[in-house]
């Protein structure tokens, strides 16, 4: 009894004691919700996102650009296609050591850089950095933290779009010139073709004039820099080169050049690419190895940079730096299969990491070849049913060439991660696998450490570092720490049947204050198809604004295109209203470009919506065909083979452009419509949108339509801060009017 007696008041003493501190933690976090303000168009500009930019050899350093939409504003629109004209994209520039979890803001104030790489010993980094209208070539030493610029001793300037690569001594940078004239010719053949005063336009010409103009942007002067003199070395001249790299043991250059021969409407061919080698010991005349032809070549290399592989017709082709024909590497390895050749035609997708094997893959799965044995082995079989496999793709492989990691993405639920294959033993390791949104994977090239961004699926994405079997994960950033102090939409998968019956899904965005039980006006933003969440500005302004936000998918099918907003879209509303969410009298939809016009379409096929907004979509394909001449054949490849899915010409099939302009049926519109363009916008001209304005104000329609001066491709957000912030609140004030409306018809 004694015992007891005095052990009873220390379990009193415990309980009161947890309740307490319970007790406070629920305030604190109550207190936490009621301090939170809502969400707006300013916070929409200051939300910080993360591009890994580069990550050592041994994962210890992460050079990291750190942008904002505010950063991408002011563009000068008018100049788009002037190859001499460097668009705003200003940010920070980080460098994080992944073991202390340090981070260095090199300049800090927001820079325009670009190209970032790491050294071969993983001490420095090199990029550029633009100063006043030029780049500079800058190097920032790890252990000194000290930045260097590094002045050419060349009256050349660096390409605006150069690529950057170390030598393998890391003695030296390899990267692109501009010859002296080259500015100066550039600026005149756009002041040509936009101020004139006399614009000519030939099709005797075997390019469109703004095709030339666009060509000049790719030239460039191939040049060598040695770091401690600063010496430059020209090794190419003036063309057009991709995919440059120098062997390992820096005796040679290998590189594709590329010519635009004629204007290609269908998007298959215009251009001719050879792949060449060049001696940098003797630096006499280049070497062919892939003869000049149309085939665009998408090679794979060895790490020493001496053989090469690809893709043709199917076949997987193998060549090394000394031969000059390639060997094929498939054909006769494997019995087509009856009715479905498509399951044996092989896709290239990496070489091993000593170059003894390479990784293949076809829609049976992935594949192992060894060259040397020619043998070839189904390792990783795909399920039968395509439509309900995940999402498989390798990401990196181990050095000791025994794992394979693979990115995983669920189909049917929002699962994603990263699994490990075993070779050897042919079986799978989930290492991370949960509902969040992971990205950017990277592997140190001993295989002990990975660099990756993490997002919850609805707040923004941070970096992270962890071992190689993930028991240990680090937070490397905290980019937007005033993020808890607003208030953020929670997502939902939503799966849902169109009147098809095949099934789509849909990301449903919560209102910031939801009950549960009442209905809530709901606002679709439309495109094509949606599936994974993570933050998104866009939907957290609606959210705040007090309304469920929609992003709906849809099946698109060529020729027809125009049906499946009506025929998805409403399903997944529907759905939403059977579940007693959403206010049926309260419907909403808008998109951007492609979202635009499927909205103005999509107007003009039901009534059933309150309100809808265009913003910088076209309504008229017709008129559009002609209409961008800076982007040059896009609206016709659109239309006939690309995203608008006509999958026919005007002259074949006149009615089907018809039927997918909005314009021809704007009597039939019965939704108030609001039309926001950005007037200097090279990629939907505002005229195909005026057009809309001008046919529903002459029938009698409600319409709006708001020109941002300053503005490009999607409108207000495309132009200045005021221009954003208009935008936000007209879009807001266009649906609460009309949600209004519809409060007001109910009572009468």
């Amino acid at each position: 009894m004694e015992k007891r007696n005095r052990g009873f008041p220390d379990i009193k003493n415990k309980i009161f004691t947890r309740l307490f501190f319970i007790g406070v933690i629920l305030i604190f976090k109550l207190s936490l919700l009621f301090a939170q303000t809502p969400f707006t168009s300013q916070d929409a500009l200051n939300v910080k996102s993360l591009r890994i930019q580069g990550v050592t050899e041994d994962g210890r350093y992460v050079a990291c650009f750190i942008s904002t939409r505010k950063g991408r504003l002011n563009v000068n629109h008018k100049r788009f296609g002037d190859p001499t004209y460097i668009s705003p994209r200003l940010g920070e520039i980080l460098v994080i050591d992944t073991e202390t979890g340090e981070s260095h803001d090199l300049f800090n104030r927001d820079v325009q850089a670009h190209a970032m790489t790491w050294s071969p010993d993983c001490k420095v980094l090199a990029f550029f950095l633009l100063k006043g209208d030029d780049y500079s070539l800058q190097t920032y030493d790890c252990n000194r933290k000290k930045i260097r610029e590094v002045k050419l001793k060349t009256d050349k300037k660096i390409s605006s779009n150069s690529f950057l690569r170390w030598t393998p001594d890391g003695k030296g940078l390899l990267l692109g010139l501009r010859e002296k004239e080259w500015a100066e010719k550039s600026h005149k053949m756009f002041l040509e073709a936009t101020e004139g005063p006399i614009i000519v336009y030939d099709s005797k010409k075997p390019l469109l004039k703004w095709e030339e103009i666009r060509n000049m942007s790719s030239l460039q002067v191939v040049a060598l820099v040695d770091l401690k003199s600063r010496n430059v070395t020209e090794l190419l001249p003036e063309g057009r080169y991709s995919n440059i790299r120098q062997s390992k043991d820096g005796s040679f250059l290998s590189y594709i050049q590329y010519f635009s021969i004629k204007t290609d409407y269908k998007r298959k061919g215009g251009t001719e690419y050879e792949l060449l080698k060049l001696d940098l010991k003797t630096r006499g005349e280049s070497k062919v190895l892939i003869e000049r032809e149309e085939k665009r070549l998408n090679l794979s290399w060895n790490e020493e940079n001496t053989k090469f592989a690809w893709a043709d017709s199917g076949y997987i082709l193998m060549q090394t730096i000394s031969e000059e024909k390639p060997i094929n590497l498939t054909k006769g390895k494997i019995e087509l299969e009856e009715g479905d050749t498509t399951k044996v035609k092989f896709s290239m997708e990496r070489w091993s990491p000593y170059g003894g094997k390479l990784l293949v893959r076809s829609k049976k799965g992935y594949w192992l070849i060894d060259h040397q044995r020619g043998d070839i082995d189904l390792v990783y079989p795909f399920p039968e049913d395509e439509d309900k496999a995940p999402n498989i793709r390798v990401s990196n492989w181990s050095p000791d060439g025994r794992f394979l990691y693979m990115t995983y993405s669920a189909k049917d639920k929002w699962e994603r991660g990263l699994i490990r294959f075993d070779l050897e033993e042919r079986q799978s390791e989930d290492l991370v696998k949960d509902e969040g949104l992971y990205s950017s994977w990277q592997m140190s090239k001993d295989g002990r450490k990975f660099v990756y961004t993490y997002s919850d699926g609805n707040l923004p994405s941070e970096l992270y570092a962890a071992d190689q079997n993930f028991e240990s994960k680090i937070r490397l950033t905290d980019l937007n720490p005033r993020i808890m102090d607003k208030k953020i939409t929670k997502t939902e998968l939503v799966k849902y049947l169109d009147t098809d019956g095949n099934e789509l899904n849909g990301i449903l965005y919560y209102p910031v204050d939801y009950e549960a039980g009442k209905k809530y006006p709901l606002v679709c933003e439309i495109y094509e198809t949606f599936f994974n969440n993570g933050f998104h500005t866009n939907m957290n302004i609606i959210a705040n604004a007090g309304f469920f936000g929609f992003r709906p998918s849809v099946k698109l099918n060529k020729g027809y295109p125009g049906e499946a907003w009506i025929k998805g879209i409403t399903s997944g509303i529907n759905k939403l209203i059977e579940r007693g969410l959403v206010d049926p009298k309260k419907l909403g939809v808008h998109g951007t470009s492609y979202g635009g016009y499927a909205t103005s379409l999509l107007i003009t096929q039901t009534d059933r919506f309150a309100a809808a907004i265009n913003i910088s979509g076209k309504t008229n394909i017709i008129s559009f065909l002609g209409d961008s001449p800076r982007i040059g054949t896009r609206n016709y490849a659109a239309a006939e083979v690309g995203q608008d899915r006509i999958d026919a010409t005007l002259w074949e099939q006149p009615m089907k452009y018809i039927n997918h302009s909005a314009v021809m049926f704007a009597d039939r519109v019965k939704t108030p419509h609001l039309l926001l363009t950005g007037q200097d916008d090279w990629n939907v001209p505002m005229a195909s949108t005026r057009e809309m304005y001008y046919a529903l104000r002459r029938l009698g329609k409600e319409c709006v339509w708001v020109d941002y001066v300053n503005a490009g491709h999607g409108a207000g957000r495309a132009g200045n801060e005021a221009e954003f912030h208009d935008m936000w609140k007209r879009i807001i004030d266009w649906y609460e009017t009309h949600f209004e409306k519809g409060d007001e018809k109910e009572k009468e």
